[in-house]
């Protein structure tokens, strides 16, 4: 049950959605990057960039407490396998930050 309801949390983080395209343009601009802890983080620090890493991470934060709940799981568990995904799902040019708290681009 536990990869049904994971599986189910990677698609709707992946399905495009009304802030998808401006998620995406970010990451191509390297104004955000993925972060192992399952949340997006602003490289950049202007009122546009932070309103939309709180957007994002607003919604997956809601995301990740269904699939929790449902799963007998800490929040903070789904969060970090959700985030070793997009972090290695990451596409090319994009950022992500390291165990070691530094930026990446892959």
């Amino acid at each position: 049950m536990k990869s049904k309801a994971m599986a189910l949390l990677l698609v709707l983080l992946l399905v495009p959605s009304a802030w998808a395209l401006t998620l995406d343009e970010a990451r191509q601009q390297g104004r955000v990057g993925e972060t192992l802890s399952g949340y997006v983080a602003a490289r950049q620090q202007d009122d546009e960039t932070l309103a939309l890493v709180k957007r994002i991470n607003d919604g997956r934060m809601q995301q990740y407490k269904r699939v929790a709940q449902q799963n007998n799981l800490s929040t903070s568990e789904v969060a970090r396998i959700a985030g070793e995904k997009l972090v290695s799902r990451a596409g090319s040019g994009e950022y992500v930050r390291g165990i070691n708290g530094q930026w990446l681009r892959k």
